[in-house]
């Protein structure tokens, strides 16, 4: 472990770290897009409407588990880092029995107002059927959601990144198998397409806890060992609950975007909820970097090393950006083609091409936000971390689309996204320059 955080290339360490949590984010890409496309064949515009409302309630279960698992993998890494090894098994213990107590909570909160959040999220009598069907299944199955996100980011503290990516993949692959299956042959529609993806993510928790118990020497998955004092359970939820916030934003600018947009009618709906879909196909690559050098920043911030730990986010950022302004151009050339993929609708692919061009103009914005995101995150930085999750999806792409809608309508609408991806970019800049401007790391 030594070997690969303190002294191997920058280069080296960071795709080591960092191609199996892409590679994982790539599966979940193709996940993504083979569920739209599964959900889209059925030419059912309220169908695909009603499933895309129900986006922010899986970022929303995504975003309860970071919780846990950017809280702990944080903390954990500046552990390995200081080589407090006892300690790092007590917390990743507590982060892995915490998501199973917080899933099983979130099941019962689901589906008791049931009604009121779909509501919320925008569902209309013509919407509504589909919407429930899919919200309900994945209500129930919120808990190994939840937990599946927890070893998945611990182990890699430790460098066992491929492990990791095996755990989360095999459960992609069923997924992806068990989407058409249950949605056509089995006609279960809606409920079919959430059906797939809560026994995916069942069989990657269950993977995961397997492959912890197996490879890791320093995290555990012995109950014994899950009481933690308060402190400790501080720095996981100061770290972990903007992490949390992050997904949370990502709910919530998702909820907003298609409350606005309702009233533009579910054909423009249906259109942005295959446009969330595609521009996932840079972020989570995106995201994948991100993540993956983690634990890098994490343990070399934890070894005090200030020359290396530099090094490191300048490489970070170099990749980011260069990745996001290639693929984003890429994808913009061939934008029509690739709605088209999903509704043999003229308007849709029409109001979809729009929307995806305007999205990518600021994806390398994008990449630099995630850098300076998980840099806060990774070194325990909790005000930088808390100001990051609630600016890019929240406060500010909330101001963004209130005023745009106010003085440009529709259009207004569909550029908020990118705005806020410039304001955030440059609130991160600053927090940068403040939060690591002195000569010492600690």
């Amino acid at each position: 472990m030594e070997e690969l955080f303190e002294r191997a290339p920058i280069p080296r360490a960071y795709f080591k770290l960092a191609l199996p949590v892409v590679l994982s984010m790539v599966a979940s890409m193709i996940y993504n897009l083979a569920d739209t496309f599964f959900v889209s064949q059925t030419q059912n515009t309220n169908l695909v409407a009603g499933v895309a409302l129900c986006t922010p309630l899986f970022s929303f279960l995504i975003a309860i588990g970071d919780i846990f698992g950017l809280g702990g993998s944080s903390l954990i890494s500046r552990l390995l880092g200081e080589k407090a090894y006892a300690t790092g098994s007590r917390v990743s213990s507590f982060c892995l029995y915490g998501a199973v107590v917080l899933g099983l909570v979130t099941t019962v909160i689901l589906l008791g107002f049931s009604r009121p959040i779909l509501h919320l999220l925008g569902a209309t009598t013509a919407t509504y059927p589909y919407a429930e069907q899919f919200y309900r299944i994945m209500a129930i199955g919120a808990m190994p959601i939840i937990v599946s996100i927890v070893p998945g980011n611990l182990i890699r503290t430790e460098g066992f990144a491929t492990q990791s990516m095996v755990g989360t993949m095999v459960g992609t692959v069923i997924t992806i198998i068990l989407d058409p299956l249950l949605i056509f042959p089995m006609g279960l529609g809606a409920a079919g397409a959430a059906l797939a993806t809560v026994i995916g993510y069942t069989v990657s928790a269950g993977l995961l806890v397997y492959l912890t118990k197996r490879y890791c020497r320093v995290i555990s998955i012995d109950i014994k060992l899950s009481r933690i004092d308060s402190q400790l359970i501080r720095q996981v939820l100061f770290i972990g609950i903007p992490g949390s916030i992050t997904n949370l934003m990502q709910a919530f600018g998702t909820a907003v975007l298609n409350r606005y947009l309702v009233d533009y009618g579910a054909t423009r709906v249906a259109a942005m909820g295959i446009v969330l879909k595609v521009y996932m196909i840079i972020m989570l690559v995106m995201v994948g970097f991100a993540f993956g050098a983690q634990p890098l920043i994490g343990y070399t911030f934890g070894a005090n090393n200030q020359k290396r730990f530099k090094k490191i986010l300048h490489f970070d950022l170099m990749v980011e950006v260069v990745y996001a302004l290639v693929f984003a151009v890429i994808l913009m050339i061939f934008a029509p083609q690739i709605i088209g993929l999903f509704l043999h609708n003229q308007a849709v692919i029409s109001a979809g091409t729009y929307m995806l061009r305007v999205f990518l103009v600021t994806t390398p914005f994008v990449g630099a936000v995630l850098v300076y995101t998980t840099v806060f995150q990774s070194t325990g930085k909790a005000s930088g971390a808390f100001i990051m999750s609630i600016a890019r999806q929240g406060v500010v792409f909330y101001l963004m689309i209130v005023l745009g809608a106010h003085f440009l309508g529709y259009h207004g609408i569909i550029w908020a996204q990118p705005a806020a991806d410039v304001l955030t970019c440059l609130i991160g800049w600053l927090l940068a320059r403040v939060l690591f401007n002195r000569k010492k790391l600690r």
